[in-house]
């Protein structure tokens, strides 16, 4: 029997870029994709997953483009609802496409694969040391990600560019922002960044550059084998 693929997102995350690395090893009809929200009508949204007072919120992206912050305890209740569905549908692998910091999550069968956990051992494995630069879409995120990466021996500069309306001259703007602070190795830490914004920052800069949906993606399609 082939093996079977659940990727499991928040919003709206375009798969496009990582599909390529997971049919390496897997049929791409044994892949099913959900997304918590990124169906449901925008209002709906701001509605049900409303963010209660004190609260860190979850950035997701909707389907009429807008970035909505939307309740962190409610989207880990209901993903973690979908799991325990999608759990009993004999997937293998469970892919939940996303970089915020979930608590709680958890698959009983399948193997659950969750970036958050994966992605700072793995990156300070590979940086060894080495001064890391974060470029993410949204200043709102920055609080988060340093959070995530207390994991590195030294603390990772920031810097901000947005995938959604950007241009590649912000990005790259962003990019030797990081380089004159000291970063020796770039850190793409967004779904909505993908192999060509990797590729656009290594070749200007001439600097190693790390993508964390890839990262995640070939982590997946090695438990496809």
């Amino acid at each position: 029997m082939s093996a079977t693929l659940a990727i499991l997102t928040v919003g709206v995350v375009p798969v496009d870029a990582v599909m390529p690395l997971l049919t390496e090893h897997i049929d791409e009809q044994q892949i099913t994709q959900i997304s918590l929200l990124g169906k449901m009508d925008p209002q709906d949204v701001y509605e049900d997953y409303a963010i209660e007072p004190g609260e860190r919120p979850v950035h997701a992206l909707l389907n009429n483009g807008e970035v909505a912050q939307v309740s962190r305890k409610k989207i880990e209740r209901d993903l973690q609802a979908v799991i325990s569905v999608i759990d009993k549908q004999n997937y293998d692998v469970i892919l939940l496409m996303s970089t915020e910091h979930f608590i709680g999550l958890s698959a009983r069968n399948a193997i659950l694969l969750e970036p958050q956990r994966i992605i700072p051992p793995l990156v300070s494995s590979i940086v060894d040391g080495h001064q890391v630069g974060v470029i993410v879409p949204l200043a709102g995120l920055i609080p988060g990600q340093e959070e995530k990466w207390q994991i590195l021996e030294h603390a990772p500069y920031y810097e901000v560019a947005c995938t959604l309306h950007g241009s590649d001259s912000e990005l790259l703007a962003a990019g030797r922002a990081l380089i004159a602070k000291g970063a020796d190795v770039l850190m793409l830490d967004c779904l909505g960044y993908h192999q060509k914004h990797r590729d656009l920052l290594q070749k200007a800069l001439d600097v190693p550059v790390l993508l964390s949906n890839v990262l995640v993606a070939r982590l997946a399609s090695e438990l496809l084998l």
